[in-house]
């Protein structure tokens, strides 16, 4: 199984944000705590260790096995439950929605990438634990970027009219998409395998928190990964404080517009805002924000309200009602875990970058944050194919129309790059310049104009040359073009478009396993995988 590398920046996928934090920018250092590297984890147990509550890791043991009752899963997962309680054990954890059947292929990478990190942490730090975690984002509420997974180049999609978190909605329905999903998948022992697993989450379960729990479990469960569902009433709890001075101090709008700034100073993009209050009230299907105008707290669309002394009662009587939005979930994640170390996709990186300061105004640790795995999943046959094609790995990640003309211009008998002739033109019309210059400055405009006209022509017969010559080898071209996009499918990296159940239908459980072995988590660059 052949694993080569990419620089990230090579790959032209990734944000130069990012690229600037995987090289260290002295530019960036702020806006983090430690970066992740092996050394660095030392000083973060020790912070970790010293400001995690024994009582939360008592109440977090005691939630995950209320939420494990009822599933099948195996010893060192539930070995790795227990150990949490103990004051040398740690969590390196990564989030993810609940999209349908586990969504696009960086689900699994994120996962295997937290996997493998516990692993080398426990082998260069044998004296701590580390406990893999997933994190199930049951409370988000858009619908619409979880309801539906590719399969072959079709949309396999689930309807439904629910609102609120996703992660209480029923199932029901779902018995139709198990249906369409069933009869494109085909025969044979891995096709049946994947019918099951579909079958036993999104039929046998109620709702889409324990479907989810349930796959990611047969999916990773071998390999002693803890599934957290945080929409839950005594881990709630455990958050009250930092909800208190959030509802009254607005603490997150401060600290976080002030970053923001910084960022934007830096010419970077902003990922998130923050809003006054950065909650939502959740109940019986709803999913709305809470907002405070003088003095009275009031949730949006609805006719729900308090005075904040009755704000901070329903708080205490009722925590899981209070739902963190995308700039205090971080927060409520590094309350209630001992967690060293946060996975995530560029995305996450970029807002979590933007919270620093919030976590130092709340008096919480701010996690190391590592940038997931990447990879692109070829096949021995695309490989040998790329190979007699004369296509480098770094060919694939070109724009078509740069990858084309790059082939045209390999391929073809006759030398179609005129940079050479333009070098030339450039450096005579220099000295035409010059020599204007010394006779009659008011011919400058009529040289510069006689140089850009030239210049234009030579590369208007350049495209035209390129044009007929792609012509003439179109077969070929549409040979290395068929398999850029078997591999980049719409031009999109094949890990945000397509599902897993792919791959498992050729590879079955060996699957899982060839990502697991070529995965490095703190490499640093794109995985490319031949299996």
């Amino acid at each position: 199984m052949p694993t080569d590398f990419i620089p990230f920046r090579d790959t032209h996928y990734f944000s130069n944000f990012i690229c600037d934090y995987l090289d260290e920018k002295d530019t960036l250092k702020e806006l983090y705590n430690r970066f992740p590297n092996l050394d660095n984890f030392e000083a973060q147990i020790e912070e970790k260790q010293g400001s995690f509550q024994q009582d939360s890791r008592s109440e977090l043991v005691h939630v995950l096995k209320d939420q494990y009752a009822n599933l099948n899963t195996s010893e060192i997962t539930l070995t790795h439950i227990e150990s949490l309680t103990s004051v040398d054990t740690f969590t390196v954890t990564t989030g993810h929605q609940l999209n349908l059947f586990t969504g696009p292929l960086y689900f699994l990478y994120k996962i295997i990438s937290t996997i493998k990190l516990t692993k080398q942490l426990k082998q260069t730090y044998p004296n701590y634990n580390f406990v893999p975690v997933y994190w199930m984002a049951s409370e988000d509420h858009d619908f619409n970027e979880i309801n539906y997974f590719n399969f072959k180049g079709k949309k396999i999609r689930w309807n439904s009219e629910q609102t609120g978190a996703v992660g209480h909605f029923s199932t029901k329905g779902l018995e139709d998409v198990f249906d369409v999903f069933s009869s494109e998948m085909g025969l044979g022992k891995n096709a049946e395998q994947l019918k099951s697993w579909f079958r036993n989450a999104y039929i046998e379960h109620d709702n889409l928190a324990d479907a989810t729990r349930y796959l990611a479990n047969e999916l990773f469960g071998s390999y002693g990964l803890v599934i957290l569902d945080s929409d839950h009433t005594d881990l709630k709890r455990l958050f009250i404080p930092q909800m208190k001075k959030e509802l009254i101090e607005q603490t997150a709008f401060k600290n976080v517009t002030q970053t923001n700034g910084i960022l934007e100073a830096l010419g970077l993009k902003i990922q998130v805002n923050p809003r006054d209050i950065n909650f939502f009230y959740i109940k019986d299907g709803l999913r709305e924000r809470i907002v405070e105008h003088d003095d009275v707290y009031s949730v949006i669309e609805t006719d729900i309200a308090w005075s904040q002394t009755e704000l901070l009662a329903h708080l205490e009587e009722y925590p899981e009602r209070f739902s963190p939005n995308v700039i205090m979930r971080p927060l409520y994640q590094e309350v209630i875990l001992p967690n060293l170390c946060y996975i995530g996709g560029g995305g996450e990186m970029i807002y979590w970058l933007q919270l620093k300061s919030n976590f130092e105004a709340q008096g919480v640790t701010f996690p190391m944050l590592l940038l997931r795995n990447s990879a692109l999943v070829k096949t021995e046959k695309q490989a040998e194919k790329l190979e007699k094609l004369h296509i480098s790995d770094g060919d694939l990640f070109l724009d078509r129309n740069s990858f084309i003309n790059k082939k045209v211009r390999k391929i073809s008998n006759i030398d179609i790059d005129f940079s050479e002739q333009i070098t030339h033109l450039e450096s005579q019309f220099k000295h035409l310049h010059e020599l204007a210059k010394q006779t009659d400055k008011s011919f400058l405009g009529a040289v510069k104009a006689q140089e850009v006209k030239q210049i234009k022509g030579l590369k208007h017969l350049e495209k035209r040359l390129l044009k007929a010559q792609k012509r003439k080898l179109a077969d070929e071209i549409s040979r290395c073009t068929d398999l850029q996009e078997q591999l980049f499918p719409n031009g999109n990296l094949q890990e945000r478009t397509v599902n897993f159940s792919e791959l498992y239908l050729e590879y079955g459980e060996q699957l899982i396993l060839h990502v697991m072995k070529a995965l490095q988590p703190l490499k640093g660059d794109f995985t490319i995988i031949t299996l």
